[in-house]
């Protein structure tokens, strides 16, 4: 049994026999970033400050010769050969560290595709070193130098070991950016992404049950958060609710009646605001969810929407106990959003612009 302290926070994790610092980190709650477990991608990598591991065997592409020499490995493979390891990750409150952002990565457009009638789906690669990103964040997309400004998509997927980003984006009257994207972008363009950016990250920590709270394209970073939390084996329940006008709003069932199914812990409501019947919730998120949690005081609350609908989520779980240092909310600023209408469904959130 080796003990592992994580800097600067100074949080100490047990590490058995045989386990690697990323298993180990995962089982005590702190969500570390990786995608290929193998050594080959590099999304774990952090310095080691005191303390002899084994690294095992990993690409040189994703660890190269000075940063080892720097100190630095990959956790998804390294195991501790004495009785303690420290290791630089996170901040003094125990939270990730947030990557960098890159300004004018060159991605290509791979997928495009319709999600409901005002949503479209863009997939896509990069043109060279994957962009390092929390689930949860968001990039910019534009193109400045045919007048469209860059606006704010948040990234709707877990990251991935090939770098694929996945933005959802609602075509929005007047929006020049979204009428863009909808209209003019297809499959094998490139286009220039900012980011990442945002800390509607959480608490990798966390150990209480979770409710999602969504509406529109703000469902985008409630999707990155959920696929990573079950990837990595979360524990706890996770409801999602999600708000719309009508089901013909609403998008991505189908994937999320699979999560349904492989993962027993994962449950989801639609709340529908203008149209009743099957087993959705009727009415707004004020409304409905009494019906569905009576007290919130022991979960961890995600809100991710249109300001109006953040706002009116944060009051309604706060009515139903919830801890005000346990609710996240999504982090845009009012530069980075469209003047909209006080409407908590017309503003579809991020990647709405």
């Amino acid at each position: 049994m080796a003990i592992i302290t994580i800097q600067p926070s100074g949080k100490a994790v047990e590490c058995a026999s045989g386990d690697t610092v990323l298993t180990a980190l995962e089982r005590a709650g702190y969500a570390l970033p990786n995608n290929c477990r193998a050594g080959a991608c590099g999304e774990c990598k952090v310095k080691v400050l005191a303390g002899a591991f084994d690294q095992g065997t990993v690409l040189d592409m994703a660890l190269t010769a000075d940063e080892r020499a720097q100190g630095y490995g990959l956790m998804c493979m390294a195991k501790p050969l004495e009785d303690s390891l420290e290791i630089e990750w996170g901040t003094a409150d125990a939270r990730p560290k947030l990557f960098p952002p890159r300004e004018n990565a060159l991605f290509v457009v791979t997928d495009k595709r319709l999600l409901t009638p005002r949503v479209m789906e863009l997939r896509l690669r990069p043109l060279g070193k994957p962009m390092r990103y929390w689930p949860g964040q968001y990039v910019m997309l534009g193109d400045p130098g045919a007048g469209i400004a860059p606006r704010a998509y948040s990234i709707s997927n877990a990251p991935r070991p090939d770098g694929e980003l996945v933005l959802q984006i609602a075509r929005m009257d007047g929006g020049a950016t979204s009428s863009w994207a909808h209209a003019t972008l297809t499959p094998g363009d490139s286009v220039k992404l900012s980011g990442p950016y945002g800390t509607f990250i959480g608490d990798p920590a966390v150990e209480s049950p979770i409710l999602c709270l969504a509406a529109g394209t703000g469902l985008a970073p409630i999707l990155a958060l959920t696929e990573a939390a079950m990837r990595r084996g979360f524990r706890q329940p996770v409801m999602l609710v999600i708000s719309a006008r009508t089901r013909a709003d609403v998008y991505g069932l189908g994937m999320l009646a699979w999560w349904r199914t492989k993962h027993r812990k994962f449950d989801y409501r639609l709340a529908l605001t203008r149209e009743a019947g099957g087993d959705c919730l009727s009415g707004r998120i004020g409304e409905v969810l009494p019906s569905v949690f009576a007290d919130l005081s022991r979960h961890t609350v995600f809100a991710a929407g249109s300001p109006g609908f953040v706002a009116s989520s944060v009051e309604a779980a706060l009515r139903q106990g919830a801890r005000p240092e346990a609710i996240f909310t999504e982090g845009f600023n009012a530069q980075q959003r469209p003047t909209v209408v006080d409407d908590e469904h017309l503003m579809l959130g991020p990647g709405a612009s």
